[in-house]
C-alpha cells in the first residue's frame, strides 16, 4: 500500500511516498481503506522534530519510516474479532501517529474500534476527515473548563477551524461566547454563533475587559496566546491551552487546563457527538484543498504558512 512517510526529521522536503505492507487488524480493531486524511499542526511538529527526537520515538517503539496524520475517513475493509463494524461501513477515525503502526496518511490504516464513528449523512469523505481531531479537541477542552450555563467564554483565533467548532458547541451549552477576528473575518466568526466579535491583536485583552469588566470565566486559547491572555480572565477562572504548556497548573490565580487530544482518542461517545453535531449543521467541515500523496509536502507548506480556513486533505 502507498503511504506518506518520512525517515528523518526536517522540513517538508523529507516527505515521500513509500510502498508498505498492508496492516492486519487485531481483536477490537478495524482496518479502513482510506480515501482522505488531513494535515494538522501536529503533523508539522512530528515531522520537524519540535516535540520528540528520533531517540525518544524509538523508546516508544516508533521507528522509520514514520507515517503522519491523525484523522481520516474511508470505508472499513477488514474487521478484527469483537469489533462492532462491518466491511463497507463509511467511517471517520482518529489515530495517534506516534505509535508503532503509524498515522492516518496511508491507503489502509488499522485503528481501535473505539476511535471510529460513522460519517455524517451526505458528507463527503474528504469533509468527514476534517471532523474528528478538532471535534474531539473542542469537546475535551470544554469538558475541562467545566463552565455552566450563563457563564462567559472567550475564544481566541476565532476564524480558525478549531474555534469554529468550539464557538457553536459552547453556545449549545448555554454559554455567552466572545471571539476575536480581523475585520475581514468578522462576519464569518459571527456566523459561528459568537455573541460578540472583538478585534484581534494587541488590544484583545483590553477589549475583553471592556465587555466583561470583571474578566471572563474562561478562555479557550486556539490562537496560542498563552500567558498574554491571562489578564482577560477573572480570578479563579480557567484557561484551556492546546499543544503545549511550560508552566504550573495554576498561574496568576487562573486554572490551566491542558487540552491533549491524544488522551481521548477512545471517546467513542464524543466521536458520535461530533458526527451528530455535523449532521445537524452545528459543526461545518472546511476543506482548504486536496492533494495526492505525492504532493504532501505542498500540503505541509500550506499549513505552515498559516491563515488556512480549513484543512488540507491528502486524497488516496
Amino acid at each position: 500500500m502507498r503511504a506518506v512517510t518520512f525517515s528523518r526529521l526536517g522540513g517538508p522536503e523529507v516527505l515521500e511516498v513509500s510502498d508498505l505492507p498492508v496492516p492486519q487488524p487485531g481483536p477490537g480493531e478495524v482496518r479502513i481503506r482510506v480515501t482522505a486524511a488531513t494535515v494538522n499542526p501536529t503533523d508539522i511538529s512530528f515531522r520537524s522534530g519540535r516535540q520528540l527526537t528520533t531517540a525518544q520515538l524509538a523508546e516508544m517503539g516508533v521507528v522509520p519510516p514514520y507515517i503522519p496524520g491523525m484523522e481520516l475517513a474511508g470505508v472499513v475493509d477488514a474487521v478484527g474479532e469483537g469489533a462492532p463494524w462491518r466491511a463497507g461501513d463509511r467511517v471517520m477515525a482518529i489515530v495517534n501517529p506516534r505509535r508503532p503502526g503509524g498515522g492516518a496518511q496511508a491507503e489502509q490504516v488499522v485503528v481501535p474500534a473505539a476511535s471510529v464513528a460513522r460519517v455524517p449523512d451526505k458528507a463527503t469523505l474528504e469533509a468527514a476527515a476534517t471532523l474528528p481531531m478538532n471535534g474531539l479537541t473542542a469537546l475535551h477542552g470544554l469538558d475541562l473548563l467545566r463552565l455552566v450555563e450563563g457563564q462567559t467564554l472567550a475564544v481566541t483565533g476565532g476564524a480558525g477551524l478549531l474555534a469554529s467548532y468550539v464557538i457553536p458547541t459552547a453556545k449549545l451549552r448555554g454559554l455567552r461566547v466572545l471571539a476575536d477576528a480581523s475585520p475581514a473575518d468578522e462576519a464569518l466568526v459571527r456566523s459561528f454563533g459568537a455573541d460578540a466579535v472583538l478585534p484581534r491583536g494587541d488590544g484583545l485583552v483590553a477589549a475583553i475587559r471592556r465587555d466583561s469588566p470583571g474578566g471572563v470565566d474562561a478562555v479557550f486559547d486556539t490562537a496560542l496566546l498563552r500567558r498574554d491572555v491571562l489578564p482577560a480572565i477573572r480570578e479563579g477562572g480557567a484557561l484551556a491551552v492546546v499543544r503545549t504548556w511550560d508552566g504550573a497548573d495554576v498561574e496568576q490565580g487562573i486554572r490551566i487546563e491542558k487540552v491533549q487530544v491524544w488522551t481521548v482518542l477512545d471517546r467513542t461517545d464524543w466521536l458520535r457527538e461530533v458526527r451528530e453535531l455535523a449532521q445537524r449543521g452545528v459543526l461545518v467541515p472546511r476543506v482548504a484543498g486536496t492533494y495526492p500523496p505525492e504532493e504532501a509536502a505542498d500540503a505541509h507548506r500550506r499549513m505552515e504558512a498559516g491563515g488556512l480556513r480549513g484543512r488540507a486533505v491528502i486524497v488516496f
